[in-house]
């Protein structure tokens, strides 16, 4: 499953995480105590209360919070590289930047195998080393073979 973590859609994520798992229908309104209907409304919504994600993270055993943390890691440190000057370091929330997880490596290296962005351009925007980058690429090389 490949998920867009610059546009989140989380009821197209559920749908297909439920769908992978082969989750049942009847199984997810019994859990809910909700109708058929309602399920499928969630599928097609862009957002949810986080009551209602973290209900879907226990019932699928996945965690569908995972896509706005990675959203947040990718896309804060640009804003905090940029408005670096009005940081105040023990007020602000602080992003490891050393923890990348599977979806941030797969959308930076997509960047670069479709030339969407430069090397030069992530490790600017998104203050990822040139060295980690790299290593993701050969990995990603080493996968293929």
């Amino acid at each position: 499953m490949k998920i867009n973590v610059k546009d989140i859609h989380i009821g197209n994520i559920i749908k297909e995480v439920i769908e992978e798992r082969e989750i049942t229908i009847p199984r997810i309104c019994n859990f809910f105590k909700i109708d058929e209907r309602e399920v499928f409304r969630m599928f097609e919504q862009k957002s949810l209360e986080s009551d209602l994600i973290l209900k879907w993270s226990k019932l699928a055993e996945y965690d569908f919070f995972r896509p706005y943390v990675t959203h947040l890691m990718l896309f804060a440190s640009i804003s905090q590289t940029k408005n670096n000057k009005n940081l105040k370091k023990s007020e602000d929330i602080q992003f490891r930047k050393n923890v990348y997880t599977k979806e941030i490596k797969e959308y930076i290296l997509e960047l670069v195998n479709t030339n969407q962005k430069t090397l030069s351009d992530i490790i600017k925007e998104y203050n990822i080393p040139k060295t980690t980058i790299y290593k993701w690429m050969r990995k990603q090389d080493t996968e293929k073979e």
